[in-house]
């Protein structure tokens, strides 16, 4: 009998080596890997922006519209338009505050700069107890600015204050530094400083700490001096650091909590509205004349002036990036 060649079948429960070209990705429903982490974070964010929306959002909103509208202070609302509005353009207790506020900010902004960058480059110096030097700069920011504002208050008090007595016995005249309206902003400006440049320095200090150490040895092999170590080494490391400082402080200086607390403490806008910055403008308008219609004008106005100039600090910075991002 002759036998019968039987083709060879293929096992069915192996599986044949293959390219890795031939290799077919089951298909796979549902959403993918990215999506899902996208979801996910959204879903971690979600209260977070529901309570911005309801806490900030809305309450934007609600002011935005307040502005057109005339508002009793009993629940009575009329629509009047654009007539808030007008009312700044004529208004010269606006101007004036807005005058206050623009020294206040041109004077304010470079002198936090400078006093926390040169407060951060002297205590990250290898000194003697650097850490209490540290801790006795950043104390004031700690403090109540209520407290704050009544100490200085008692401090400048005219006659019978420290700071006179002590200029009368050095032989000088005692100066009323919150009485005289030539003095008066220059005496807040200097408090104001004195309260936040310990929290600049910490600021900057954070970026020197980040800046690497190799760039000053390859430096001092080089035989550069300090100055200009400072000016092509630190200055454009820290250009993160330095744009985060000047938007902060721009915004601190324009509607600042600083800037209200210690107004209304030290000097309620006085003597002649020397020291009305436009936050407190807007203060007064709302709680002390009831005209809320006004006061949301104001701050819609307000509002307006920070995004320009975070705007504008944007386009000149480019954000704080590097030149090379």
């Amino acid at each position: 009998m002759t036998d019968q060649v039987i083709p060879h079948q293929p096992d069915p429960n192996r599986i044949a080596p293959m390219g890795l070209d031939h290799v077919i990705e089951p298909h796979r429903s549902g959403l993918s890997r990215k999506h899902r982490e996208w979801l996910a974070a959204m879903l971690f964010l979600l209260p977070d922006l529901i309570g911005l929306f309801i806490f900030l959002g809305i309450p934007m909103v609600l002011a935005l519209s307040l502005g057109f509208f005339k508002v009793s202070g009993f629940g009575d609302y009329q629509f009047i338009g654009l007539d808030n509005y007008r009312k700044m353009v004529h208004d010269p207790a606006f101007h004036k505050s807005l005058r206050v506020t623009a020294t206040y900010a041109v004077v304010l902004v470079p002198s936090l700069f400078c006093s926390g960058l040169g407060l951060a480059l002297l205590v990250k110096q290898p000194l003697p107890f650097i850490g209490i030097l540290r801790a006795l700069f950043f104390l004031p920011y700690v403090v109540s600015l209520v407290v704050i504002g009544v100490l200085w208050k008692f401090m400048l008090i005219d006659r019978v204050g420290i700071l006179n007595k002590l200029l009368v016995k050095l032989g000088l005249h005692g100066q009323s530094w919150l009485g005289d309206p030539r003095l008066a902003l220059w005496t807040l400006l200097g408090v104001t400083v004195w309260f936040l440049m310990g929290y600049y320095m910490i600021l900057f200090l954070a970026g020197l700490q980040e800046i690497p150490s190799e760039y000053y040895e390859a430096a001092k092999l080089d035989g550069a001096k300090p100055w200009r170590t400072f000016l092509d080494i630190t200055l454009p490391l820290l250009k993160p650091t330095s744009f985060f400082v000047l938007l902060v402080s721009t915004v601190s200086a324009v509607a600042g909590g600083q800037g209200f607390d210690l107004v209304y403490i030290m000097t309620k806008g006085g003597p002649a509205n020397s020291t009305t910055v436009i936050i407190f403008y807007i203060y007064q308008q709302a709680f002390q004349y009831s005209d809320y219609g006004y006061a949301a004008a104001l701050a819609s106005f307000l509002v307006a002036v920070l995004l320009l100039l975070t705007g504008i600090l944007f386009v000149f910075t480019k954000g704080g990036r590097f030149d090379f991002d």
